[in-house]
């Protein structure tokens, strides 16, 4: 298989959301992938378009059978990592707990992803990417100011705080496990990563940079020149040009050079935005984007979904791709040697069950 980790195999239980997630990105980087899905699959989802869980193969165990368990031990036996998103407790009770596949595999690296962790007063609670945020400080800061937290889809949580950050730590421990010779677990929660995602806040906060408000910042929506404004025909656009020889090239462009003398005076702030937001309502988004097309104005049309990926940058770095039929993100980063590439369309539940077994086990 194609990419940089090519040969490390990878056994994820069958779980929802930023498990599965952090097991494609594995995927799309080359590792071999084995889902083990129950014997009776019950998820609403279709599997031809589950892309979470593209690039892997899927075998189908009944965990509470004593002859499925020990197959799945045999798996995990080969295996370099390991993927468990169940409460904590849950794993141990079905016998696949971190001691008893470490016993198996010394080596392993044995991925857990949740959303409180594995202790503290709620480590036994249900929970979704909403409430981790909630619960970290991250989502008080999102919204506009005297008005309610807004929701970043499971953006946030989920899979950047949750998936990406066990994905680093399943690298980081086996990259130890090869010099040491010894496997550990990996406690990924999506609330430690949340909160880490949000350094940056908390230094400005710390350093009287930074108000512990919504929509009061320079980065929160606070600052006329990072926001969104609606255009004559009803979209909008992304204006963020921080810098001021940015901010003077987009005044320049729009028309207002005069603009320059606002940029960082907040009593005057109000006017700055009621002057954009008039501005911007006297043309179309694809005028205002043709005026800003090149340059370092830092003005990007807001896309929907369809039409990022038509865009004609995104289209020349191929961020989206059509693959089985379907249009979609493309693996990522990008590696000069030996490229990520989509090698098998989403699994089906225990589609692979057969080649898995010949594959791992002989």
């Amino acid at each position: 298989m194609p990419g940089p980790l090519a040969g490390v195999r990878v056994v994820e239980l069958a779980g929802l959301g930023p498990g599965p997630f952090c097991a494609m990105h594995l995927a799309d980087l080359g590792a071999d992938v084995v889902r083990i899905d129950r014997s009776t699959p019950s998820s609403p989802v279709d599997p031809d378009h589950d892309l979470l869980n593209r690039g892997k193969r899927s075998i189908a165990l009944d965990l509470k059978d004593p002859r499925d368990l020990d197959v799945a031990l045999q798996l995990i036996a080969k295996a370099d990592l390991l993927v468990e998103g169940y409460r904590p407790g849950v794993a141990e009770r079905l016998g696949l707990g971190p001691d008893v596949c470490l016993a198996r595999q010394p080596k392993l690296v044995y991925g857990r992803m949740t959303g409180w962790g594995q202790e503290g007063p709620r480590a036994r609670t249900a929970g979704h990417d909403l409430t981790y945020l909630a619960l970290t400080g991250v989502l008080h800061g999102i919204g506009r100011a005297g008005g309610p937290p807004q929701i970043p889809l499971n953006l946030l949580g989920d899979f950047g705080g949750g998936a990406l950050y066990l994905a680093t730590g399943l690298l980081a421990a086996l990259w130890e496990a090869e010099r040491s010779g010894r496997g550990q677990v990996v406690d990924a929660a999506i609330v430690d990563g949340a909160a880490h995602l949000n350094t940056l806040t908390w230094g400005l906060l710390a350093g009287g940079a930074w108000r512990d408000e919504r929509g009061v910042n320079l980065l929160d929506s606070g600052a006329p020149f990072y926001d969104v404004y609606a255009t004559a025909d009803g979209e909008y656009l992304a204006v963020g040009p921080l810098e001021p020889r940015f901010f003077a090239e987009f005044a320049q462009r729009l028309g207002q050079p005069d603009l320059v003398d606002l940029q960082y005076d907040a009593v005057r702030w109000p006017e700055l935005r009621e002057r954009l937001q008039t501005a911007f309502a006297g043309r179309t988004r694809a005028e205002w984007t043709e005026i800003f097309a090149d340059g370092d104005s830092c003005v990007a049309p807001v896309l929907s979904l369809r039409e990022a990926a038509e865009d004609a940058h995104l289209a020349a770095r191929q961020t989206y791709v059509d693959f089985g039929g379907t249009t979609q993100p493309a693996p990522a980063p990008r590696f000069s040697r030996t490229p990520a590439e989509l090698t098998r369309p989403p699994a089906k539940p225990g589609e692979h069950t057969a080649e898995v077994l010949r594959d791992w086990l002989g």
